[in-house]
């Protein structure tokens, strides 16, 4: 199971999600999002384009390494990988 947590601003948007960390069962990165999508609708457009690849202003860290494959989300997770999802916000 992979441990994953995302940023405040994403609990804010997908409430349903809780306020903790999730224990999902996946072997990479889209399928974290594949679940946390069937969990929260609605959250991968906004972590993902149209095309599926993760979006500008995301960054997701495995086991505290920024992700390799932006495009396809195929890098691998191992037993108990700690997945972090952090989105940049701008503005005045």
């Amino acid at each position: 199971m992979a441990v994953v947590e995302w940023t405040a601003h994403l609990k804010t948007l997908f409430p349903v999600l809780g306020s903790g960390p999730a224990s999902i069962e996946a072997g990479t990165v889209a399928a974290v999002i594949a679940e946390l999508e069937r969990r929260a609708p609605g959250i991968a457009f906004y972590i993902c384009d149209e095309l599926g690849r993760l979006r500008r202003h995301v960054n997701i860290f495995v086991d505290g390494e920024m992700i390799v494959d932006r495009r396809a989300l195929g890098d691998r997770l191992g037993e108990g990988s700690r997945v972090f999802i952090a989105q940049a916000l701008s503005g005045g």
